[in-house]
This record gives C-alpha cells, sequence and structure tokens, in this order.
C-alpha cells in the first residue's frame, strides 16, 4: 500500500491541473466544461457519476454506498491511515480495514489503494507531511494535491451552502450535513489557509479566477498595500492577484483645467484597470488604506445584473451616494482608456466631481455592494468584511490614535510572522519617513495593543514625526 506522495510522484507525466469534484449543485454543470482537460479527483459519493483518476473518502461508511463505483470509476482510491467511521476517527488502520472488506483487499491487491496521515488521528504512521482537514474532505483533498506538488486545482461542485446537486438528491436525507454543521461554508477558511501557505493556484471551475484586485497606491503607502494584500489573502478561498496602480506601467495625461487635475497622485489611475485587466472579465478595486476580515470570493461573485460597474452603499438610511472606493468592475464592457478620460474633462462633457464622485464615465452604476464591504472608520467582529481607514490623521501606520488600529497593527505582526512581510520593510518605510518609528518599537515587542505607558512611549519616538501627505501640504 502506498502513500498518495509516492504515487503522485511515479506519474511522472506532465504537470496537468486537477479537478476536485463535490456533490454540491455546480456539479450538476460539469456538461458545460472539458472535463478532459483535468486530472479528475472525487470527493465521497462523486465517484459514482464518472471515472475518475482519483477518489478520496475520509469515512469507511462511504464504501457501503457504492462499492461498484469505486471498481469501476476510480482509479485509485485514497484514504487516511486511520479511517473515519460515521463521522469520527476510528481506531482501526486502513491496513486492518483492508483485511476485513474486499473491496478495499481487492483494490490493494491491483495497487489501486492509497493512504495518507490526517490531522484527526492523533495517531502518525509515517513521516511525511500530515493532511489538515478540519471540517469537511475537500480541504484534505486540496491540502493532499497542494503538499503533493500540484500547482492548479480547480472545484466543481464544492460551493458552500447546504445543498447538494441534483445528481445526489437520493442522499439528501442519509448524507448531507451528517456531521452535524450548519453549512459547508466553514471550509473556506481552511481552504484559504492552504491556499496561503502552499500557494496552490485553486479556484471553483464556474468562476474567473483569479480574483484581480488593484490597490490605488502610491510608493509611501506599500507597507499598507502589503497588508492589504495579506488580509485580503488570509481569507481568500480562491487565488488572488494584487496590482498596486502606481506600478502599472501606463501613464495618464493631465487635463488641461486645473480644476480638474486629480486630488492625489493615484486618483485618475483606477480608470486605467480595465485596459491592465485587457478589457476581459472581471476586476476589483480597492483604496490602500484598508484592511479585509472576509472571503473576497464573496464580493468577485456579485452578480452585474446589467451593470457595468458595482459600487458600495451607504447603511441604512444615509443620503451618502455611493462609495467609489470599493468597486466590482466589467472589463469586457468597460472601454477606458487614460486619453478618452482627459478628453472628456477637457472637453467640458465631465466635471471632476462628475468623474470621480459620481462615476458618470458609466451610465451603468449600481450601488450593489453591501456596506459591510466599505465600512468606514465602523468595525463591528463577524460583520465587518472591509475596514475602511478614512481619517487620515489617524490611520494606523501614521497615528496611535485610531480605535481600531490594533487590527491593523495585528494583521501585520501575523504577516510578518507568517514570512509574508519582512521586517526589514517596516524598517526602510520608517527610514524613509513614510510610516510613524513607534511602528517599528511595536512590531519588534510583538505589541498590537498598547497601554498607557506604551502610548507615552510612542508619543515620544513620533515627535518629530509628520505623515507623508502633510509634507506635501507644507
Amino acid at each position: 500500500m502506498r502513500h498518495f506522495f509516492d504515487w503522485y510522484y511515479e506519474q511522472r507525466q506532465p504537470e496537468q491541473p486537477w479537478l476536485i469534484l463535490g456533490k454540491g449543485p455546480s456539479f450538476d454543470r460539469r456538461q458545460d466544461y472539458s472535463l478532459g482537460d483535468f486530472k479528475l479527483l472525487s470527493l465521497n459519493h462523486a465517484v459514482r457519476e464518472l471515472p475518475v483518476t482519483a477518489a478520496h473518502v475520509i469515512d469507511i461508511d462511504v464504501l457501503d454506498a457504492c462499492p461498484e463505483a469505486f471498481k469501476k470509476n476510480a482509479g485509485i482510491l485514497v484514504m487516511p491511515w486511520y479511517p473515519h467511521v460515521r463521522n469520527s476517527v476510528g481506531d482501526k488502520t486502513l491496513e486492518q480495514w483492508a483485511a476485513d472488506i474486499p473491496l478495499l483487499k481487492s483494490l490493494n491487491a491491483q495497487g489501486r489503494l492509497c493512504w495518507y496521515d490526517l490531522r484527526t488521528s492523533k495517531r502518525r504512521h509515517g513521516d511525511r507531511p500530515v493532511i489538515q482537514a478540519t471540517w469537511f474532505s475537500a480541504e484534505a483533498a486540496l491540502s493532499l494535491l497542494a503538499l503533493a506538488g500540484a500547482r492548479t486545482v480547480r472545484s466543481l461542485g464544492v460551493d458552500g451552502g447546504a445543498s447538494y446537486g441534483k445528481a445526489f438528491d437520493d442522499l439528501k436525507g442519509v448524507t448531507l450535513l451528517a456531521n452535524s454543521h450548519a453549512s459547508f461554508d466553514r471550509q473556506f477558511d481552511s481552504i484559504a489557509q492552504i491556499i496561503l501557505k502552499t500557494g496552490v493556484d485553486f479556484a471553483p471551475l464556474t468562476l474567473d479566477s483569479p480574483v484581480r484586485v488593484y490597490v490605488g497606491s502610491e510608493e509611501p503607502q506599500m507597507l499598507a498595500v502589503k497588508v492589504l494584500e495579506y488580509s485580503i489573502r488570509r481569507h481568500a478561498s480562491m487565488t488572488v492577484e494584487v496590482m498596486p496602480l502606481h506600478r502599472a506601467d501606463i501613464r495618464f495625461p493631465m487635463p488641461r483645467d486645473a480644476r480638474n487635475k486629480p486630488r492625489t497622485p493615484f486618483s485618475f489611475l483606477r480608470f486605467t484597470i480595465p485596459q491592465l485587466a485587457g478589457y476581459r472579465g472581471r476586476a476589483i478595486y480597492l483604496d490602500s488604506d484598508m484592511l479585509v476580515f472576509k472571503d473576497i470570493r464573496q464580493l468577485w461573485s456579485l452578480p452585474f445584473a446589467g451593470a457595468q460597474l458595482l459600487a458600495a452603499r451607504e447603511p441604512g438610511d444615509s443620503a451618502r451616494k455611493p462609495q467609489f472606493s470599493v468597486m466590482l468592475l466589467d472589463c469586457d464592457q468597460l472601454r477606458w482608456t487614460p486619453e478618452s478620460v482627459v478628453g472628456l474633462l477637457d472637453s467640458g462633457t465631465l466635471t471632476y466631481e462628475q468623474l470621480m464622485h459620481e462615476m458618470a464615465l458609466t451610465p451603468a452604476v449600481s450601488a450593489a455592494i453591501d456596506p459591510a464591504w466599505n465600512s468606514l472608520e465602523r468595525y463591528q467582529p463577524e460583520q465587518t468584511a472591509l475596514l475602511h481607514y478614512t481619517d487620515m490623521d489617524r490611520q494606523p501606520w501614521v497615528s496611535t490614535r485610531n480605535p481600531h488600529g490594533h487590527l491593523w497593527v495585528e494583521a501585520l505582526l501575523q504577516a510578518i510572522a507568517g514570512g509574508f512581510i519582512d521586517e526589514a520593510l517596516v524598517r526602510e518605510h520608517v527610514e524613509r519617513g513614510w510610516v510613524r518609528p513607534s511602528l517599528l518599537w511595536q512590531v519588534r515587542r510583538r505589541k498590537a495593543r498598547l497601554g498607557p505607558l506604551q502610548r507615552a512611549r510612542a508619543r515620544f519616538l513620533d515627535r518629530k514625526f509628520v505623515a507623508p501627505y502633510r509634507q506635501l501640504l507644507t
């Protein structure tokens, strides 16, 4: 009986993307895609619907439901060394089960049974990496493939929610959420951690990927950009690309009328996004002074419903106009160019206020983004999806006075601990006068929250610091 990694390495075939097949509703769309482009790995009962390269099962009970399907459709069967029994880790090894169950005995004799160590058991069989599965089997499958060396993995039927596809109607009263969880959504937290740790390119087959995030920025804000990027990736259940717009190789001409000139160096750069995206697919725009707390897939997958651009609305009955610091853009429909934008300003067709505060460049704007995705200096645990630090005097990298500043510093410390940000970057930004000196002092002491004495120390360290935006005003 081989370890899954040994089987994987023995294939010695050109790298081919993998597709994980679950029982969620999107499985019913499998006819819409060319599955022959992938190696297939099925989860549990999905093996009964089509031939797959590998069938993955954690719970031994699944084998009783469709034994003939595993014989006929599975190239190999992959299971933990200590399989689960009725959703709890068992005491018997896979080797012991293979001696008792004819299906396993037959597959093992044919070299079609593979094992791995699953974290749910405290006992280990080998010295290979232990596979994590906190909630559902899709996590274990993705971790297995990523750690084995697969670089591109897609999924179909791994949807979240609390329902199966029509192909599995007969199982709804038998296996659906039989582990007592309220929905399949909890798996996405673990999937995000797998992507972050391994770098595997993962996304649902039903969504455009990767998630493309363009950030309004300039070089003194790059530490804030990196913390924002980390906060996105920490929660993202699919692969993300983040582009600081000031580093894009696109020049923006200046309007002739001084009243129409950009208020910041990156004000107009958001209008280069469709061009940078090749005028195809979706794109997200964010400002750099933000922090994300939820899966950006939620924002990425919003329907346009006839609109070309989605903006964030304000909560409740607020009369405030939609906010364009968070946007989802349909780049297929938005044919913006720097020259055309400035041309509208120069001709008097648009004013600066219409361009920037009404997004009048496109008439098909919808304030369809939940205000939780642009929470202006407001934070509610478990509810806020994106915190926007709009008070420039109190942004956490220039001040210790923001009541939610510790959240940003916590994210910075986590990014440093995880190797995503080097402490040297913080030191460099302090030396350049781009962030407050006390931030490096906090980082070295791993202190996100400051007590009264520590605040006094921070004020002393920052006594000569002048935020970059204030330097521009003097």
